[in-house]
């Protein structure tokens, strides 16, 4: 039961990203109170409780559709409804320190393998499996995401090496136990064209999702899990088999599954703001926003200057 609700956390946390320095610090606490109630606790027992996509077949070894897609949808609609910060995109966030994100990001990884791994349930064949693919794939994401990024601006970068680390673990998440180490590798070095594609869009749009929410965890969890139905092996989890196993039955199934939480987390998570919005005001005030809510909201300042 606590390790479940770790991932009750990680997911609610997630939304976060697309809504900092302009959502009331109040009014997220209670969103994701209420998210945590009305879309996560559901959406997780529709696969991992014995519900429907469960009973029909549906593939999520460690939160694939249950995590990603569901927080990155959740997250769209609050940025959406919340709308841009005041200066925006001028006002871009950068990092205060590339090396610290660098160290998060290993931090990420690292912490990933009992993320994966520990969705074994036990100390198993299958645990090691899913170590050694949430090694593999954000390696192979990585190196593909780096050509991409010689390849467009003749300039990679370190945050774009901790971005694709995250989009690898990403999409191996609902595949972990489930594919071969090889296969990891394919689906890693797969997931970093939509995703890397998906912030190059995102860029040229008015969608403030300052750290990316949809193109790492929305597009990374999509195609993780229709890749879980492509590259899935009944000889090395004794599951289900996928298309290149002779089963193209399986990429429905995970279709169904990315569509249903895509719909389901959206139209509620979209009624749960709107409700809110009726009793009180979604975004801290104009002079707020300008401030930092750091300052104006919590009263510090993390990093101070000269």
């Amino acid at each position: 039961m606590s390790y479940q609700a770790t991932f009750c956390i990680i997911t609610a946390a997630l939304i976060s990203g697309a809504i900092v320095e302009r959502m009331r610090f109040s009014i997220y606490v209670l969103f994701i109170t209420l998210w945590a109630i009305l879309v996560y606790s559901p959406v997780a027992h529709w696969v991992w409780g014995g519900g429907w996509l469960a009973t029909w077949g549906a593939l999520d070894f460690a939160g694939g559709t249950v995590v990603h897609v569901n927080a990155a949808i959740a997250a769209l609609v609050a940025a959406i409804v919340v709308g841009k910060r005041q200066e925006y995109p001028s006002s871009s966030l950068l990092p205060h320190s590339v090396p610290l994100t660098l160290l998060g990001a290993g931090l990420l990884w690292f912490g990933w393998f009992g993320f994966n791994a520990g969705s074994a349930l036990a100390a198993s064949p299958i645990a090691a499996l899913a170590f050694v693919t949430t090694m593999l794939a954000p390696a192979a994401t990585l190196l593909v995401w780096t050509f991409l990024d010689a390849a467009r601006s003749r300039k990679p970068t370190a945050v774009g090496a901790a971005t694709a680390i995250v989009v690898g673990l990403v999409a191996i998440t609902p595949a972990a136990g489930f594919i071969s180490p090889m296969s990891a590798i394919a689906l890693g070095a797969i997931a970093a064209v939509p995703s890397y594609l998906g912030l190059m869009i995102r860029v040229k749009t008015s969608l403030d999702d300052s750290l990316d929410v949809v193109a790492a965890h929305g597009v990374g969890g999509t195609v993780g899990a229709l890749l879980t139905g492509v590259f899935a092996a009944k000889s090395w989890n004794g599951v289900q088999d996928g298309v290149l196993a002779g089963n193209p039955k399986q990429l429905l199934i995970q279709a169904t599954a990315v569509v249903a939480v895509i719909v389901y987390s959206g139209v509620v998570s979209f009624v749960i703001l709107k409700v809110i919005s009726l009793v009180t005001p979604l975004r801290a005030s104009a002079d707020d926003e300008r401030q930092g809510l750091d300052i104006s909201l919590h009263g510090e300042e993390a990093y101070l200057h000269e």
